[in-house]
């Protein structure tokens, strides 16, 4: 749908209120309900219905009538909304031409009073090349239900969330001026897209800068997962900027690997295709081994985490405390006393003598506590009391006790035995009560008497 800013100097502020009412039940509902919008925008004399026509006209709400009588917001409607939020906090004062497009989002110019151009870039999933956004991105973690306007709203906050801590390590990202619902504002980028870009002055220089962001992204905890030829700009001077990070993830990710190794390949593809780089006479800074291609695994988080401080996808609960751990510098080795390993064997077979099927014989296992805070571990088994060790010592100072446990699961067997031949039996029961009735004539009630005489003949 094509953006027509021209229709924003028309729509009044009843026309917005009406917008924003419908926008409001959306959070709720799929189709909100006209009477619904008209409580909420409490307008005078009710003249909601007038508004939500003339919106239908410029296309900025749609009307369903298959359930009820109702209304939606389209992409066009949340864009004014949008639009006008930024004007009224002064980012920009006109929109411009539009300056590019993607699977997933439209780019404008737009311009401040002093005149300065800047980009709007507006997110729409949703499209029909982009539908699996449920399955490629976490925007929705656990919700189970979204919209794509919703879902277009949390990709603007995770790109300028990204973009702002980005440019504040020193990366090279557009300057992120200000985000509202699916809109964000950035600062405009005087180059062009490097699949565009024909022909180099230093080939080797660019493939270099490139390799090393993807390098000290992952050093930062982060990857770009889309770092291709479309999403990085260079100008004139050949000065390399990196766009497009809604779909970051962090190290931690499960499919971390994976992603990194298909931004380094997208990278040596394209050099390789384009430019016919030789990759062996490269920079120092990437692996001298035989493919001259960084490894993943060689990579280790020093630079910061920013993962962390931004909640970037695949970053656990887990990995948090290690690091908060490490950066109070309360990590040492693991050295577990053996006073620790055995409360934890203690606990464990606290755990599996609960879970003990009492119809079957197996083995038990108890935890005694001798002296201070001392546990030891019971076990048994067939070669039990044969050796001199202390363990076989304290054994045979507890037989009676195992006695005593050994009585105690025979009786409990034996309830439990009990227990479910009642049950079987009050169930048989109740299932032949139930099923069975009375027949009250018919053909079965005739046949029966038939059969009788038949027989005393």
């Amino acid at each position: 749908m094509k953006l027509d800013v021209d229709v924003l100097r028309y729509l009044s502020k009843d026309d917005f209120r009406v917008l924003t009412a419908v926008e409001m039940g959306m959070r709720n509902h799929e189709i909100v309900p006209s009477d619904l919008i008209g409580r909420i925008a409490s307008l005078k004399h009710g003249g909601t219905y007038k508004v939500l026509k003339n919106l239908l006209k410029h296309k900025l709400v749609h009307h369903d009538s298959s359930k009820y009588d109702g209304f939606r917001l389209t992409y066009l409607g949340y864009d004014f909304l949008a639009i006008k939020t930024m004007v009224n906090r002064g980012v920009f004062t006109a929109v411009g031409r539009q300056i590019g497009v993607g699977k997933e989002s439209d780019i404008f110019e737009v311009s401040n009073e002093d005149g300065t151009v800047m980009a709007m870039k507006l997110h729409r999933l949703g499209r029909t090349s982009f539908r699996a956004v449920k399955s490629k991105r976490d925007y929705l973690r656990h919700r189970s239900s979204f919209n794509w306007l919703y879902l277009s709203r949390l990709a603007a906050l995770k790109e300028f969330a990204f973009m702002k801590a980005l440019e504040e390590h020193g990366f090279p990202v557009p300057n992120a001026v200000d985000c509202n619902r699916h809109c964000v504002v950035m600062s405009l980028i005087q180059g062009y897209p490097l699949v565009q870009v024909k022909q180099l002055q230093n080939p080797e220089t660019v493939f270099e800068t490139i390799i090393g962001l993807v390098v000290r992204l992952a050093e930062h905890g982060l990857i770009h997962c889309d770092f291709n030829e479309f999403n990085i700009m260079i100008d004139d001077d050949e000065k390399v900027t990196m766009i497009d990070f809604p779909q970051m993830v962090s190290v931690s990710h499960r499919n971390a690997q994976m992603y990194f190794d298909r931004d380094i390949e997208c990278i040596f593809k394209f050099f390789g295709k384009r430019f016919n780089l030789s990759f062996e006479q490269c920079s120092d800074d990437i692996d001298d081994d035989e493919s001259s291609r960084p490894s993943f695994s060689s990579i280790t988080k020093t630079a910061g985490f920013l993962d962390k401080e931004l909640a970037a996808s695949g970053f656990t609960r887990k990995d948090e405390d290690d690091i908060q751990k490490f950066i109070e510098g309360d990590v040492e080795e693991d050295d577990v006393s053996d006073d620790e390993h055995d409360s934890e064997l203690c606990q464990t077979n606290i755990k599996g003598f609960d879970s003990l099927h009492l119809d079957q014989e197996e083995s038990t296992s108890r935890c005694n506590e001798e002296g201070e805070g001392q546990v030891v571990e019971i076990l048994q088994s067939p070669e039990v009391g044969q050796s001199g060790d202390p363990e076989s010592q304290n054994l045979s100072s507890n037989e009676g006790d195992e006695n005593d446990d050994t009585e105690l699961v025979k009786s409990l067997a034996k309830q439990r035995r009990r227990a479910m031949a009642a049950a079987r039996k009050g169930h048989h029961k109740n299932s032949t009560s139930r099923n069975s009735y009375k027949d009250k004539g018919g053909k079965s009630s005739n046949n029966s008497k038939i059969q009788k005489q038949l027989a005393s003949w």
